[in-house]
Protein backbone atom coordinates (compact mmCIF):
# COMPACT_ATOMS: atom_id res chain seq x y z
CA UNK A 1 0.00 0.00 0.00
CA UNK A 2 1.52 3.29 -1.07
CA UNK A 3 1.01 6.40 1.00
CA UNK A 4 -0.08 9.70 -0.51
CA UNK A 5 2.43 12.50 0.01
CA UNK A 6 1.17 15.24 2.32
CA UNK A 7 0.12 18.43 0.58
CA UNK A 8 2.27 21.41 1.40
CA UNK A 9 1.75 25.13 1.10
CA UNK A 10 4.37 27.41 -0.37
CA UNK A 11 5.34 30.04 2.18
CA UNK A 12 5.47 33.52 0.76
CA UNK A 13 7.92 35.81 2.50
CA UNK A 14 8.30 39.29 1.05
CA UNK A 15 8.94 42.82 2.15
CA UNK A 16 6.74 45.81 1.24
CA UNK A 17 8.01 47.86 -1.72
CA UNK A 18 9.92 50.99 -0.67
CA UNK A 19 7.25 53.34 -2.04
CA UNK A 20 4.70 51.92 0.44
CA UNK A 21 6.92 52.43 3.48
CA UNK A 22 6.75 56.12 4.46
CA UNK A 23 9.50 57.85 6.32
CA UNK A 24 9.38 60.60 8.86
CA UNK A 25 7.61 61.59 12.05
CA UNK A 26 3.89 61.45 12.78
CA UNK A 27 1.74 62.45 15.73
CA UNK A 28 -1.65 61.33 17.04
CA UNK A 29 -3.52 64.26 18.63
CA UNK A 30 -6.60 63.76 20.83
CA UNK A 31 -9.22 66.42 21.46
CA UNK A 32 -8.31 66.60 25.16
CA UNK A 33 -4.82 67.73 24.15
CA UNK A 34 -3.01 64.41 24.60
CA UNK A 35 -0.26 63.84 22.00
CA UNK A 36 1.47 60.60 21.00
CA UNK A 37 4.47 60.88 18.71
CA UNK A 38 5.52 58.07 16.39
CA UNK A 39 6.44 57.28 12.80
CA UNK A 40 4.41 57.64 9.62
CA UNK A 41 2.59 54.49 8.47
CA UNK A 42 0.54 54.03 5.31
CA UNK A 43 -0.26 57.23 3.44
CA UNK A 44 1.12 60.50 4.73
CA UNK A 45 -0.79 63.70 5.35
CA UNK A 46 -3.65 64.55 7.67
CA UNK A 47 -6.70 62.56 8.75
CA UNK A 48 -9.45 63.25 11.27
CA UNK A 49 -11.98 61.00 12.98
CA UNK A 50 -13.12 59.40 16.22
CA UNK A 51 -10.33 57.37 17.79
CA UNK A 52 -11.37 53.89 19.00
CA UNK A 53 -9.55 50.67 19.83
CA UNK A 54 -10.08 47.09 18.65
CA UNK A 55 -8.95 44.17 20.80
CA UNK A 56 -8.75 41.52 18.06
CA UNK A 57 -5.43 39.71 17.73
CA UNK A 58 -6.22 38.77 14.14
CA UNK A 59 -8.51 39.90 11.35
CA UNK A 60 -6.99 43.33 10.74
CA UNK A 61 -7.94 43.26 7.05
CA UNK A 62 -11.57 42.48 7.84
CA UNK A 63 -11.53 45.34 10.35
CA UNK A 64 -10.13 47.80 7.84
CA UNK A 65 -12.72 46.88 5.20
CA UNK A 66 -15.72 46.80 7.57
CA UNK A 67 -17.92 49.78 6.59
CA UNK A 68 -18.98 50.11 10.25
CA UNK A 69 -15.59 51.72 10.93
CA UNK A 70 -16.20 54.62 8.54
CA UNK A 71 -15.27 57.91 10.17
CA UNK A 72 -13.07 56.29 12.81
CA UNK A 73 -9.35 56.14 13.52
CA UNK A 74 -8.82 52.54 14.61
CA UNK A 75 -6.11 51.56 17.07
CA UNK A 76 -5.13 47.88 17.17
CA UNK A 77 -4.28 46.70 20.68
CA UNK A 78 -2.40 43.67 19.32
CA UNK A 79 1.18 44.90 18.91
CA UNK A 80 2.19 43.14 15.67
CA UNK A 81 0.10 44.07 12.63
CA UNK A 82 0.59 43.16 8.98
CA UNK A 83 2.38 39.84 9.46
CA UNK A 84 0.11 37.94 7.07
CA UNK A 85 -0.11 40.66 4.45
CA UNK A 86 -3.33 41.30 2.55
CA UNK A 87 -5.41 39.58 -0.11
CA UNK A 88 -8.66 40.02 -2.01
CA UNK A 89 -10.47 37.08 -0.39
CA UNK A 90 -10.45 38.62 3.10
CA UNK A 91 -11.88 41.98 2.07
CA UNK A 92 -15.35 42.48 3.58
CA UNK A 93 -16.32 45.29 1.20
CA UNK A 94 -15.10 47.11 -1.87
CA UNK A 95 -12.51 49.26 -0.07
CA UNK A 96 -10.83 50.23 3.19
CA UNK A 97 -13.16 52.40 5.29
CA UNK A 98 -11.23 53.48 8.38
CA UNK A 99 -10.24 57.14 8.54
CA UNK A 100 -6.89 56.33 10.13
CA UNK A 101 -4.87 53.41 11.52
CA UNK A 102 -2.75 53.21 14.67
CA UNK A 103 -0.36 50.31 15.35
CA UNK A 104 2.59 49.55 17.58
CA UNK A 105 4.85 47.47 15.33
CA UNK A 106 4.02 47.14 11.62
CA UNK A 107 5.41 43.99 10.01
CA UNK A 108 8.36 44.59 7.73
CA UNK A 109 8.22 41.06 6.33
CA UNK A 110 5.05 39.31 5.19
CA UNK A 111 4.97 35.55 5.71
CA UNK A 112 1.78 33.80 4.61
CA UNK A 113 0.88 31.58 1.69
CA UNK A 114 -2.34 33.56 1.09
CA UNK A 115 -0.64 36.96 0.91
CA UNK A 116 -1.05 38.82 -2.38
CA UNK A 117 0.49 42.09 -1.20
CA UNK A 118 1.54 43.89 1.95
CA UNK A 119 -0.84 45.71 4.26
CA UNK A 120 1.31 48.80 3.72
CA UNK A 121 0.38 48.75 0.03
CA UNK A 122 -3.35 48.58 0.82
CA UNK A 123 -3.10 51.54 3.19
CA UNK A 124 -1.26 53.65 0.62
CA UNK A 125 -3.61 52.62 -2.22
CA UNK A 126 -6.62 53.61 -0.11
CA UNK A 127 -5.01 56.86 1.13
CA UNK A 128 -5.27 55.77 4.77
CA UNK A 129 -3.05 57.94 6.96
CA UNK A 130 -1.60 55.95 9.85
CA UNK A 131 0.92 56.10 12.65
CA UNK A 132 3.21 53.43 14.10
CA UNK A 133 5.80 53.10 16.87
CA UNK A 134 3.46 54.55 19.50
CA UNK A 135 2.56 53.09 22.87
CA UNK A 136 -0.81 51.61 21.92
CA UNK A 137 -1.32 50.29 25.46
CA UNK A 138 -1.03 53.78 26.91
CA UNK A 139 -3.42 55.18 24.29
CA UNK A 140 -5.94 52.40 24.96
CA UNK A 141 -5.84 53.05 28.69
CA UNK A 142 -6.35 56.76 28.02
CA UNK A 143 -9.42 56.06 25.85
CA UNK A 144 -10.84 53.66 28.43
CA UNK A 145 -10.46 56.33 31.10
CA UNK A 146 -11.58 59.37 29.11
CA UNK A 147 -13.80 57.79 26.43
CA UNK A 148 -13.66 57.67 22.65
CA UNK A 149 -13.01 61.15 21.30
CA UNK A 150 -12.18 63.19 18.25
CA UNK A 151 -8.61 62.83 17.06
CA UNK A 152 -6.24 63.42 14.18
CA UNK A 153 -3.08 61.90 12.72
CA UNK A 154 -0.55 64.28 11.18
CA UNK A 155 2.46 63.21 9.11
CA UNK A 156 4.43 64.45 6.15
CA UNK A 157 4.04 68.20 5.69
CA UNK A 158 1.22 68.26 8.25
CA UNK A 159 3.53 66.97 10.97
CA UNK A 160 5.15 70.41 10.78
CA UNK A 161 1.99 72.23 11.86
CA UNK A 162 2.17 73.72 15.31
CA UNK A 163 0.62 71.76 18.18
CA UNK A 164 -1.99 74.50 18.51
CA UNK A 165 -2.96 74.26 14.83
CA UNK A 166 -3.24 70.48 15.00
CA UNK A 167 -5.39 70.55 18.13
CA UNK A 168 -7.64 73.22 16.61
CA UNK A 169 -8.23 71.04 13.53
CA UNK A 170 -9.13 68.08 15.75
CA UNK A 171 -11.60 70.08 17.81
CA UNK A 172 -13.25 71.72 14.81
CA UNK A 173 -14.45 68.42 13.34
CA UNK A 174 -17.96 67.15 14.23
CA UNK A 175 -18.25 64.26 16.67
CA UNK A 176 -19.82 60.87 15.91
CA UNK A 177 -23.03 61.69 17.81
CA UNK A 178 -25.69 62.86 15.37
CA UNK A 179 -23.92 61.52 12.26
CA UNK A 180 -25.79 59.62 9.57
CA UNK A 181 -23.19 57.75 7.50
CA UNK A 182 -25.39 55.12 5.81
CA UNK A 183 -25.49 56.93 2.49
CA UNK A 184 -21.68 57.01 2.37
CA UNK A 185 -21.16 53.27 2.78
CA UNK A 186 -24.23 51.71 1.13
CA UNK A 187 -24.29 50.02 -2.26
CA UNK A 188 -24.86 52.40 -5.16
CA UNK A 189 -27.41 50.12 -6.79
CA UNK A 190 -29.47 47.09 -5.93
CA UNK A 191 -28.02 43.63 -6.55
CA UNK A 192 -29.11 40.04 -6.03
CA UNK A 193 -27.34 36.95 -4.72
CA UNK A 194 -29.33 33.75 -5.21
CA UNK A 195 -29.53 30.97 -2.65
CA UNK A 196 -26.60 28.61 -3.12
CA UNK A 197 -27.14 25.40 -5.05
CA UNK A 198 -28.11 22.55 -2.78
CA UNK A 199 -29.57 24.73 -0.02
CA UNK A 200 -33.25 24.41 0.86
CA UNK A 201 -34.74 27.57 -0.64
CA UNK A 202 -36.60 29.61 1.95
CA UNK A 203 -37.57 32.64 -0.10
CA UNK A 204 -36.54 36.22 -0.81
CA UNK A 205 -34.98 38.44 1.84
CA UNK A 206 -34.76 42.20 1.40
CA UNK A 207 -31.47 43.38 2.89
CA UNK A 208 -31.10 47.06 3.64
CA UNK A 209 -27.40 47.79 3.17
CA UNK A 210 -26.40 50.21 5.91
CA UNK A 211 -22.77 49.07 5.68
CA UNK A 212 -23.05 45.33 5.12
CA UNK A 213 -20.15 42.89 5.00
CA UNK A 214 -19.75 40.32 2.25
CA UNK A 215 -19.75 37.44 4.72
CA UNK A 216 -23.28 38.33 5.86
CA UNK A 217 -24.66 38.19 2.33
CA UNK A 218 -22.86 34.88 1.74
CA UNK A 219 -24.27 33.27 4.89
CA UNK A 220 -27.83 34.38 4.14
CA UNK A 221 -27.46 32.84 0.69
CA UNK A 222 -26.09 29.63 2.18
CA UNK A 223 -29.14 29.45 4.44
CA UNK A 224 -31.53 29.32 1.50
CA UNK A 225 -32.37 32.97 0.91
CA UNK A 226 -32.39 34.76 -2.42
CA UNK A 227 -30.73 37.94 -1.18
CA UNK A 228 -31.84 41.29 -2.59
CA UNK A 229 -29.33 43.87 -1.34
CA UNK A 230 -30.85 47.35 -1.41
CA UNK A 231 -29.37 50.84 -1.09
CA UNK A 232 -29.96 52.55 2.24
CA UNK A 233 -32.29 55.07 0.57
CA UNK A 234 -34.78 52.37 -0.50
CA UNK A 235 -38.39 53.18 0.43
CA UNK A 236 -41.37 51.15 1.60
CA UNK A 237 -43.01 50.85 -1.83
CA UNK A 238 -39.85 49.42 -3.37
CA UNK A 239 -39.58 46.80 -0.64
CA UNK A 240 -43.27 45.91 -0.92
CA UNK A 241 -42.81 45.42 -4.67
CA UNK A 242 -40.32 42.64 -3.91
CA UNK A 243 -42.90 40.84 -1.74
CA UNK A 244 -40.07 39.63 0.49
CA UNK A 245 -40.43 36.69 2.86
CA UNK A 246 -38.18 38.53 5.33
CA UNK A 247 -36.29 41.77 5.92
CA UNK A 248 -32.76 42.25 7.23
CA UNK A 249 -31.05 45.41 8.48
CA UNK A 250 -27.25 45.23 8.39
CA UNK A 251 -24.45 46.62 10.48
CA UNK A 252 -23.25 50.12 9.72
CA UNK A 253 -21.62 53.30 11.06
CA UNK A 254 -23.10 56.38 12.65
CA UNK A 255 -25.62 57.36 15.29
CA UNK A 256 -28.92 55.42 15.21
CA UNK A 257 -30.71 58.53 16.46
CA UNK A 258 -29.84 60.17 13.12
CA UNK A 259 -31.59 57.43 11.08
CA UNK A 260 -35.25 58.31 11.63
CA UNK A 261 -36.24 57.30 8.09
CA UNK A 262 -34.89 53.76 8.60
CA UNK A 263 -36.75 53.51 11.91
CA UNK A 264 -40.06 54.61 10.34
CA UNK A 265 -39.55 52.15 7.47
CA UNK A 266 -38.94 49.32 9.91
CA UNK A 267 -42.04 50.21 11.93
CA UNK A 268 -44.19 49.88 8.80
CA UNK A 269 -42.66 46.48 8.00
CA UNK A 270 -43.20 45.27 11.57
CA UNK A 271 -46.87 46.31 11.38
CA UNK A 272 -47.20 44.20 8.23
CA UNK A 273 -45.78 41.18 10.06
CA UNK A 274 -42.70 40.74 7.85
CA UNK A 275 -40.08 38.62 9.70
CA UNK A 276 -37.10 40.73 10.69
CA UNK A 277 -33.48 40.07 11.64
CA UNK A 278 -31.04 42.88 12.43
CA UNK A 279 -27.40 42.90 13.46
CA UNK A 280 -25.32 45.64 15.06
CA UNK A 281 -26.79 48.91 13.68
CA UNK A 282 -29.88 46.88 12.81
CA UNK A 283 -30.27 46.01 16.50
CA UNK A 284 -30.17 49.66 17.50
CA UNK A 285 -32.71 50.57 14.82
CA UNK A 286 -35.07 47.79 15.98
CA UNK A 287 -34.74 49.18 19.51
CA UNK A 288 -35.71 52.65 18.35
CA UNK A 289 -38.54 51.27 16.19
CA UNK A 290 -39.94 49.54 19.29
CA UNK A 291 -39.80 52.86 21.14
CA UNK A 292 -36.63 52.51 23.18
CA UNK A 293 -33.88 55.09 23.24
CA UNK A 294 -30.22 54.61 22.28
CA UNK A 295 -27.12 56.13 23.82
CA UNK A 296 -23.40 56.47 23.14
CA UNK A 297 -21.07 54.14 25.02
CA UNK A 298 -17.98 55.62 26.69
CA UNK A 299 -15.54 53.70 24.48
CA UNK A 300 -17.64 51.03 22.74
CA UNK A 301 -17.19 47.32 22.14
CA UNK A 302 -14.75 46.48 19.36
CA UNK A 303 -12.88 43.24 18.79
CA UNK A 304 -13.46 39.51 18.38
CA UNK A 305 -13.38 38.42 22.03
CA UNK A 306 -16.49 40.00 23.58
CA UNK A 307 -18.45 37.70 25.98
CA UNK A 308 -22.25 37.69 25.68
CA UNK A 309 -24.92 35.68 27.54
CA UNK A 310 -27.82 34.15 25.59
CA UNK A 311 -30.61 34.35 28.19
CA UNK A 312 -32.69 31.70 26.43
CA UNK A 313 -30.07 28.98 26.72
CA UNK A 314 -27.77 30.30 29.45
CA UNK A 315 -24.91 29.80 27.01
CA UNK A 316 -21.98 32.21 26.90
CA UNK A 317 -20.86 33.24 23.43
CA UNK A 318 -17.57 34.86 22.49
CA UNK A 319 -18.54 37.35 19.83
CA UNK A 320 -17.19 39.78 17.26
CA UNK A 321 -18.36 43.33 17.90
CA UNK A 322 -17.98 46.84 16.61
CA UNK A 323 -20.38 49.36 18.09
CA UNK A 324 -20.23 52.67 19.90
CA UNK A 325 -23.98 53.01 20.57
CA UNK A 326 -26.42 50.75 22.43
CA UNK A 327 -30.12 50.28 23.16
CA UNK A 328 -31.36 51.65 26.48
CA UNK A 329 -33.63 48.93 27.88
CA UNK A 330 -33.82 46.88 31.11
CA UNK A 331 -31.91 43.61 30.82
CA UNK A 332 -34.32 41.57 32.93
CA UNK A 333 -38.02 40.78 32.48
CA UNK A 334 -40.62 41.18 29.75
CA UNK A 335 -41.21 44.73 28.55
CA UNK A 336 -44.04 46.44 26.73
CA UNK A 337 -42.91 48.16 23.56
CA UNK A 338 -43.33 51.93 24.13
CA UNK A 339 -44.26 52.22 20.44
CA UNK A 340 -47.08 49.66 20.70
CA UNK A 341 -45.49 46.56 19.21
CA UNK A 342 -46.39 44.21 22.03
CA UNK A 343 -44.08 42.37 24.38
CA UNK A 344 -40.30 42.57 24.05
CA UNK A 345 -37.40 41.13 25.99
CA UNK A 346 -33.65 41.59 26.01
CA UNK A 347 -32.38 38.26 24.67
CA UNK A 348 -28.63 38.77 25.10
CA UNK A 349 -26.43 41.03 27.19
CA UNK A 350 -22.73 41.75 27.62
CA UNK A 351 -20.97 40.01 30.48
CA UNK A 352 -18.47 42.87 30.66
CA UNK A 353 -20.89 45.72 31.35
CA UNK A 354 -24.47 44.37 30.94
CA UNK A 355 -25.04 46.38 27.77
CA UNK A 356 -28.02 45.16 25.71
CA UNK A 357 -26.71 42.75 23.05
CA UNK A 358 -29.97 41.42 21.63
CA UNK A 359 -33.71 42.07 21.41
CA UNK A 360 -36.56 39.63 20.82
CA UNK A 361 -40.16 40.53 20.04
CA UNK A 362 -42.56 38.10 21.69
CA UNK A 363 -45.66 39.10 19.70
CA UNK A 364 -43.99 39.69 16.34
CA UNK A 365 -41.54 37.64 14.21
CA UNK A 366 -38.57 39.92 14.85
CA UNK A 367 -35.27 39.76 16.69
CA UNK A 368 -31.81 41.29 16.52
CA UNK A 369 -28.35 41.13 18.04
CA UNK A 370 -25.81 43.86 18.67
CA UNK A 371 -22.84 41.77 17.56
CA UNK A 372 -21.69 40.09 14.32
CA UNK A 373 -22.83 36.45 13.93
CA UNK A 374 -21.08 36.28 10.55
CA UNK A 375 -17.84 36.68 12.51
CA UNK A 376 -15.54 37.93 9.78
CA UNK A 377 -13.15 37.80 11.49
CA UNK A 378 -13.92 36.14 14.80
CA UNK A 379 -15.34 33.07 16.57
CA UNK A 380 -18.41 31.27 15.23
CA UNK A 381 -20.27 30.90 18.54
CA UNK A 382 -23.21 32.97 17.28
CA UNK A 383 -23.57 31.33 13.87
CA UNK A 384 -26.71 29.53 15.09
CA UNK A 385 -28.62 32.81 14.73
CA UNK A 386 -28.81 32.32 10.96
CA UNK A 387 -30.45 28.92 11.56
CA UNK A 388 -32.80 30.47 14.12
CA UNK A 389 -33.87 33.12 11.64
CA UNK A 390 -34.37 30.58 8.85
CA UNK A 391 -36.65 28.56 11.16
CA UNK A 392 -38.57 31.70 12.11
CA UNK A 393 -39.22 32.57 8.46
CA UNK A 394 -40.24 29.01 7.57
CA UNK A 395 -42.68 28.89 10.47
CA UNK A 396 -44.08 32.26 9.51
CA UNK A 397 -44.73 31.17 5.94
CA UNK A 398 -47.42 28.79 7.23
CA UNK A 399 -48.95 31.37 9.61
CA UNK A 400 -51.11 34.29 8.44
CA UNK A 401 -49.55 37.67 9.06
CA UNK A 402 -51.23 39.66 11.85
CA UNK A 403 -52.84 43.00 11.20
CA UNK A 404 -51.46 44.33 14.48
CA UNK A 405 -49.21 43.09 17.31
CA UNK A 406 -52.16 42.38 19.61
CA UNK A 407 -53.42 39.66 17.24
CA UNK A 408 -50.03 37.97 16.94
CA UNK A 409 -49.32 34.69 18.63
CA UNK A 410 -47.58 35.11 22.00
CA UNK A 411 -45.11 32.45 20.93
CA UNK A 412 -44.05 34.26 17.76
CA UNK A 413 -40.30 34.68 17.73
CA UNK A 414 -39.77 31.78 20.17
CA UNK A 415 -38.88 29.26 17.49
CA UNK A 416 -36.48 26.50 18.31
CA UNK A 417 -32.85 27.06 17.57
Amino acid sequence: MTSTPARTQTLVSTVPPPQSVPQGPAVLVLEDGARFEGRAYGATGRTLGEVVFSTGMTGYQETLTDPSYAGQIVLMTSPHIGNTGANDADMESRRVWVSGFVVRDPARRISNFRAERSLDEDLVANSVVGISRVDTRAITRHIRSEGAMRAGIFSGVDSGLSAEEQLSLVREQPGMAGKNLSSEVTTEKRYRVDAVDGAERIGTIAVLDLGIKRATVAYLSEHGFDVEVLPAQTGLDEIRALAPDAVFYSNGPGDPAASAAHVELLQELLREGVPYFGICFGNQLLGRALGFDTYKLPFGHRGINQPVLDKRTGRVEITAQNHGFAVDAPVEGELESPAGFGRVQVSHYSLNDRVVEGLECLDLPAFSVQYHPEAAAGPHDAFYLFDRFRSLVKDRQTTPRPTDPASASPSAGKENS
